[in-house]
């Protein structure tokens, strides 16, 4: 069987990624196969201020020695300069992720990876830009779901980058059921796992505390669990959120469900940040981000780990692959 072909998007060109691209080109594949989607001069910069070798290849030709990076060009509107993401260079930005997602929707790619991006310099280039996943979202026609995950846990968000003050009024049976489903779908389809088992946080500490802490246990959450139990979904909760991520808890789980970002987000990341991945699911193809930002500060020192997009590279594969069986 063939590799997979995965499009492979830096994101911001001042910050981290194209350097962790050019690391990533720096030893053969087994697993899959990479088309860059970037400026070159971005990605000969950081190769550059690595003291690595690159050389940038057209995108129908394989990669056969370290250094060897498939490029499809996206040139950016003015030179990338590190630490200092430029609004100007927006359009390039998004431009490389939309065409990597054509290229995914039409088949030329099982699937994509993508870097960090810096939101506010893309809203600052005249693009309204709430994150990637929304982006890949829109662009597909898909409601999504956003799922983090390590080697240790997987936690699925009901809402994602919204204010806390409005979660509540956010999570309602109709949310509740599309994310569970989709999330129980993609745990079957693309992590290969017959049966899952979901922990379903609740909203309020100690879940509601039998409704003396609040009530969306008892009038929402609840209702929705015995409801996708009944279609034969494992489903444990409503739980505190405080505990549910005991160890021995953990275990018997296979993905948790979070009712909001910062809820599940800071345990995921303590355990094991630097290779956590951030998934979309419900999209017609495998899209596996880094979990972590631009940090521009860091940018052209040679500094940033490549941990999360070598993970995000395999996990981007190992789906492909499994999506073609």
């Amino acid at each position: 069987m063939s590799l997979p072909r995965l499009a492979l998007v830096p994101g911001e060109p001042a910050g981290v990624g194209p350097e962790l691209c050019v690391r990533l080109a720096q030893r053969p594949r087994t697993d899959c196969t990479l088309v860059a989607f970037a400026d070159p001069a971005a990605l000969q910069a950081a190769a550059a201020a690595l003291s690595l070798p690159l050389n940038l290849l057209h995108e129908d030709q394989p990669a056969q020695a370290p250094g060897d990076l498939p490029l499809r060009m996206f040139p950016n509107a003015n030179a990338a300069v590190f630490g200092r993401p430029d609004p100007r260079n927006a359009g390039a930005v998004v431009g490389a992720l939309l065409a990597a997602a054509d290229g995914c929707m039409r088949g030329d790619f099982a699937g994509m990876v993508t870097g960090p991006v810096q939101k506010a310099t893309i809203n600052e280039g005249g693009i309204a830009y709430t994150g990637t996943t929304e982006l890949l979202a829109g662009h597909a026609g898909r409601e999504v779901v956003m799922m983090l995950a390590n080697d240790i846990v997987r936690v699925a968000l009901a809402t994602t980058h919204l204010p806390l003050r409005q979660v509540a009024d956010a999570i309602d049976a109709p949310l509740l059921r599309r994310v569970l489903r989709t999330t129980h779908a993609a745990l079957c389809a693309d992590f290969g796992i017959a049966a899952p088992v979901i922990a379903v946080l609740g909203l309020n500490p100690h879940a509601g505390e039998s409704g003396h802490l609040g009530s969306e246990e008892i009038d929402t959450i609840i209702p929705v669990l015995e409801e996708l139990r009944g279609e034969g979904m494992a489903l444990v909760g409503p739980l505190p959120a405080d505990t549910a991520f005991l160890p021995g808890k953990l275990r018997g789980f296979d993905a948790v469900l979070a009712m909001y970002h910062d809820q599940g987000l800071p345990v995921l990341k303590y355990s094991g940040f630097e290779r956590a991945v951030n998934l979309t699911l419900g999209l017609p193809y495998p899209r596996v981000a880094v979990d972590h930002g631009t940090a521009p500060d860091l940018a052209g020192r040679g500094l940033a780990d490549p941990s999360s997009l070598e993970a995000a590279v395999t996990t981007c594969a190992r789906i492909a692959v499994l999506r073609s069986l």
